[in-house]
């Protein structure tokens, strides 16, 4: 799979988060890539309350890196990789155990160089020069390549 889509908000922003959240699996990650203030967050929370419940407090794990969360149907890890020097560090903070457990998603995947999962869902979001348009490019791998996502509520 590889698509382009238009995130006309931050509603479209959280839709988008919710419907990979529904499709996500144990073993699988999502890496989330762009500018600062491109919505990241916004998705990656989106994402977390889907899989656990809709009041979920989904705190940006920036200072933490790490954030883990025990859903009904899979647990999942938010990691925020901007602040790492060194890819090790990602597998430090668990990144494997939260894989093996469940499933991840990471901000920032860029700092962990060529070792990204196998299995993932590559989302960057690009704004417009004037940063009020943003579209969303949905790139699979592995276990994610022939799967769709259902886009409505």
């Amino acid at each position: 799979m590889r698509r382009s889509l238009p995130l006309a908000d931050e509603a479209a922003t959280r839709a988008l988060g919710a419907a990979i959240g529904r499709a996500l699996r144990t073993g699988e990650a999502v890496c989330l890539s762009g500018p600062l203030g491109a919505g990241k967050s916004t998705l990656a929370r989106a994402l977390v309350r889907a899989l656990t419940t809709p009041e979920e407090e989904v705190p940006s794990p920036t200072f933490t890196l790490a954030q883990f969360y025990e859903g009904s149907r899979l647990n999942v890890a938010h990691f925020d990789l901007y602040r790492l020097i060194s890819p090790d560090e990602a597998y430090e903070i668990g990144l494997d155990e939260a894989l093996d457990e469940g499933a991840a998603v990471i901000e920032w995947p860029e700092r962990l160089g060529g070792r990204l999962p196998p299995d993932r869902l590559d989302v960057v979001i690009a704004l417009s020069k004037d940063g009020k348009a943003r579209e969303a490019s949905l790139a699979a791998h592995g276990a994610w390549k022939g799967r769709g996502l259902e886009l409505g509520s």
